[in-house]
């Protein structure tokens, strides 16, 4: 028997454990990254040159949210 086991059983105590984390994306084996075409470079010279992109999944309580969006580089505006 798992002596720390038998003391928490005996305090009346429980371990707690953080919930596990949801995976939402896999990846094929023979998937290839996308290829660098900027060179982490994000300088544009003028607006509508360079766009970047972010993407975020938050869980709520109904299920995961999405979030993505589309950014000019020069200007920092949201285009998308």
């Amino acid at each position: 028997m798992n002596r720390v086991a038998g003391v928490m059983r005996k305090g009346g105590i429980h371990g707690v454990s953080r919930r596990k984390g949801t995976r939402t994306t896999l990846r094929a084996k023979e998937a290839q990254p996308a290829p660098e075409l900027v060179s982490r470079d994000f300088t544009a010279a003028g607006p509508n040159q360079l766009w970047v992109a972010d993407s975020t999944c938050q869980p709520t309580r109904t299920g995961f949210l999405f979030v993505a969006i589309v950014l000019d580089a020069w200007s920092q505006r949201i285009v998308g």
